[in-house]
């Protein structure tokens, strides 16, 4: 298999050479590039060397009639950009293609892995910071900078990652990909609206962020997704089954529609659980005596599938502000889960606005993990991965035993 490794401008490209190295290891052919600046830190001629391939870094430098930046493009399984400068992940985040890795990077529909390196300043600006959202949002896996001394003296994040931390990025991304081929998933995301006239309803804060990246996820994995979504401002990853719908009810119809024949069900919507018993059909006038609505409750949509789930792996979500863990418990055994995420959304940088999350996984055997505060991304991933490690085991175990000795009889 064949990887662009892509150099930019950073004092850290001298592991590039290092990172080249591992990945040649591993059976991967290198087709290396570099900026003009990346030059300026390593010479072509070490990469070149290395790789037994040219290094690209000039739109021009090319005449053949092949245009070189689709070609290299379509001739690769994947894009590690590794050191990223915080002026090359503008770009990529931007659509900027004014040299030849930004036109690659436009040009690319493999995965595309970057491994930050700059200032801890710059690791922290609120423009590299919104950046790294955006690129994560389209699928782009991040690997991390490390902590410690720089090459401008501080002490901080942003030294590029290890070599062998970015090759294990890479081998991860390779066992990924199309790990979910053949199974058919539902997902639920974002909100739901509960009308109470034509003006107003009621509803709750979710985004539909973490129900879209699993359905990214699980779609870069090769399975067929279905994604049920409440109304959102966010984008459908490209190759999902979108299913929109407004209220709890319609929520539940298309759920219960795809139930029957989906392998793996996450519900990561935030449902209405009241809806008004009485809907006006005109606008409720203000008046002097203060209004009193009646709600009912409305379907429980995971207790449904958790009672008629037969081979499906049903994972839930546990959105609460206080005793997390204890919730998310008793919420996996009431309605019969295979998998529940809890999360505490009360602090600011873990509402349903924003981009990080930090949960709790537990499953059906009272195992737990804890993890630290994500991107919803990486929350998405480390999900996928062990929701898949839950269902391998759960073949495991139905499949019949062996025998190893058949005693005789006579």
């Amino acid at each position: 298999m064949k990887i662009i490794l892509a150099v930019t401008g950073c004092i850290g490209a001298y592991k590039s050479a290092v990172v080249l190295r591992l990945l040649q290891k591993e059976g991967f052919e290198i087709l290396p590039v570099m900026t003009q600046a990346a030059q300026q830190f390593i010479t072509p001629l070490t990469l070149e060397k290395l790789s037994g391939h040219k290094v690209v870094s000039d739109l021009f430098s090319d005449h053949t009639v092949q245009i070189e930046h689709i070609h290299l493009a379509r001739e690769s399984h994947l894009l590690l950009v590794a050191p990223a400068t915080a002026n090359i992940l503008a770009k990529f985040a931007q659509g900027i293609a004014d040299d030849f890795l930004s036109t690659l990077y436009l040009s690319t529909v493999t995965p595309v892995i970057v491994a930050p390196a700059m200032n801890v300043e710059m690791w922290h600006h609120k423009a590299t910071r919104k950046n790294l959202e955006i690129l994560r949002e389209r699928g782009v896996e991040v690997v991390e900078p490390g902590s410690g001394y720089l090459a401008c003296g501080e002490e901080g994040e942003g030294r590029l990652a290890e070599p062998e931390h970015i090759l294990e990025a890479v081998l991860n991304t390779f066992r990924r990909e199309k790990s979910l081929l053949g199974k058919r998933v539902l997902i639920t995301a974002g909100p739901t609206i509960e009308d109470l006239d034509p003006v107003r309803f009621i509803s709750n804060r979710s985004s539909g962020k973490m129900g879209y990246a699993l359905a990214g996820e699980a779609q870069s994995r090769g399975a067929q997704v279905v994604l049920v979504s409440g109304p959102t401002q966010l984008e459908p990853p490209e190759g999902v089954n979108l299913v929109r719908v407004r209220s709890a009810s319609e929520m539940a119809k298309a759920v219960f529609q795809h139930f029957a024949r989906s392998d793996v069900v996450v519900m990561a919507a935030a449902v209405s659980d009241f809806t008004p018993a009485n809907v006006s059909s005109e606008k409720i006038k203000k008046k002097d005596a203060k209004p009193v609505i009646h709600l009912e409750k409305t379907v429980d949509i995971l207790k449904r599938l958790g009672q008629r789930k037969e081979w499906q792996f049903v994972v839930g979500f546990a959105a609460e502000s206080g005793a997390v863990r204890e919730n998310a418990r008793r919420k996996l055994q009431e309605k019969g889960l295979d998998l529940i995420v809890g999360n505490d959304i009360s602090p600011q940088d873990q509402g349903f606005e924003s981009d990080f999350n930090q949960v709790i996984v537990i499953d059906s055997d009272g195992k737990e993990e804890e993890f630290p505060l994500l991107p919803k991304t990486d929350v998405a991933r480390i999900l996928w991965d062990k929701i898949e490690t839950r269902c391998a085991q759960r073949a495991a175990n139905r499949r019949p035993q062996t025998v190893d000795h058949i005693p005789q009889t006579g």
